[in-house]
């Protein structure tokens, strides 16, 4: 195992009707601003819910920051943080929302001269509002993690730091009963590749973080197609082990002591850039290509991932590895997101595209080695295709 340094100070509120706890985690004399998407906590009883919370404080809210957040709407925050003096952010929705509230969080105190420094130069954090999170769509771990992403004119780039991680969170498995199967699909296979991003990789005795890693996976395996069958979509114990899987994917657990390949997500974020495909969908596209192409490197762990979450232990080792890349495709299907780009009616031509932006956006060595160079990446693609 790896030498690390692990903390996660963010404060989880679990279950049903716990959006009151919100009321006593920001303090009684902030002045907050809520920060949501398009409105659909308005029609699905969240908003009202942290009305209520927010009864005995000072709190106003801005709205609309979209999925896969822009700068160009996360900027226009400033102006009320500016005319109100907030002093405390409430991010209430999914990863992009919450997402976005980190970037607001980190320009509201930004000493540079341009905020976008942050995402761009990876300019350092050095304060930030405090925040926190109310949970309405289980994908990213945005709520307990100091992660972000931000899009502007065509380039998705990540940026982090502890200061813009939530100070607690809410989730509430009830509100994501709202949820389209879109969103669901979507959500479970996002954790999933979290996960995967953090295990598939070399072996480094990490056996706890493997242990952890697998129960992961195969809770996804189990209950994603659950959440949307008919019969089970109302199913609270359901969405919950869902929820709570999607936080513990990526709150730093199970990456810890162990090497990460985040490739998958570098090249699916061009795909989201690019074409403005579901995050979600880009990574189940880019995934099985990644485990194509680099089976040798990942041959220890491709095995044991066959064996340990689909129980394939019949076949030589390529059929065994085979057999768990064709698994791990037919569960993206079963969760109804794509899984080649022709799927998505992309074609050899938007590869090249997609190598100029990796190349421009400086992602030439990915992976857990840093071994994977643009030809890699494009021979990833191809297998995709």
């Amino acid at each position: 195992m790896l030498n690390f340094t692990f903390q996660n100070p963010t404060r989880i509120h679990f279950g049903e009707g716990q959006i009151k706890a919100v009321a006593k985690e920001i303090p009684a004399n902030a002045k907050v601003l809520v920060t949501y998407g398009g409105g659909s906590i308005k029609s699905n009883g969240v908003y009202d819910q942290v009305v209520e919370a927010l009864k005995d404080h000072s709190w106003f809210e801005f709205s609309g920051i979209e999925p896969n957040p822009s700068y160009d709407t996360l900027i226009k925050a400033q102006a009320l943080i500016e005319q109100h003096d907030i002093d405390y952010l409430l991010a209430v929705g999914g990863g992009s929302v919450i997402d976005g509230t980190k970037f607001i969080a980190a320009a509201a105190l930004f000493e540079g001269d341009d905020p976008w420094d942050i995402v761009a130069k990876q300019a350092p954090i050095k304060q930030a509002l405090p925040m926190g999170a109310v949970l309405t769509l289980p994908a990213t771990g945005s709520e307990s993690n100091g992660g972000s992403v931000v899009t502007r004119d065509g380039c998705k780039l990540p940026f982090g730091s502890p200061l813009v991680r939530p100070q607690f969170a809410v989730l509430d498995p009830q509100v994501t009963l709202s949820l389209s199967d879109r969103q669901i699909g979507n959500g479970v296979v996002d954790a999933f590749i979290h996960i995967m991003e953090q295990y598939l990789t070399y072996s480094v005795n990490g056996k706890v973080q493997d242990r952890f890693s697998e129960g992961l996976l195969q809770t996804l395996i189990e209950e994603g197609p659950k959440a949307l069958a008919s019969e089970t979509k109302e199913d609270l114990e359901i969405r919950s082990n869902i929820m709570w899987s999607a936080t513990m994917a990526l709150n730093g657990l199970i990456g810890a002591g162990v090497p990460q390949d985040w490739s998958t997500h570098m090249i699916g974020h061009e795909l989201t850039a690019a074409y403005g495909i579901d995050h979600a969908r880009t990574l189940s596209i880019v995934l099985p290509g990644v485990m194509k192409v680099r089976r040798e490197q990942k041959r220890e762990k491709l095995l044991q991932y066959a064996e340990r979450v689909w129980q394939i232990t019949d076949g030589d080792d390529d059929a065994r590895i085979d057999l768990a890349i064709t698994k791990t495709e037919q569960f993206f299907s079963q969760m109804q997101v794509p899984v080649r780009l022709s799927e998505v009616d992309l074609t050899e031509k938007d590869v090249d595209t997609l190598i100029k932006n990796l190349t421009l956006h400086g992602m030439t060595t990915l992976g857990e080695q840093g071994e994977i160079t643009p030809e890699i990446s494009r021979e990833i693609l191809m297998q995709a295709l």
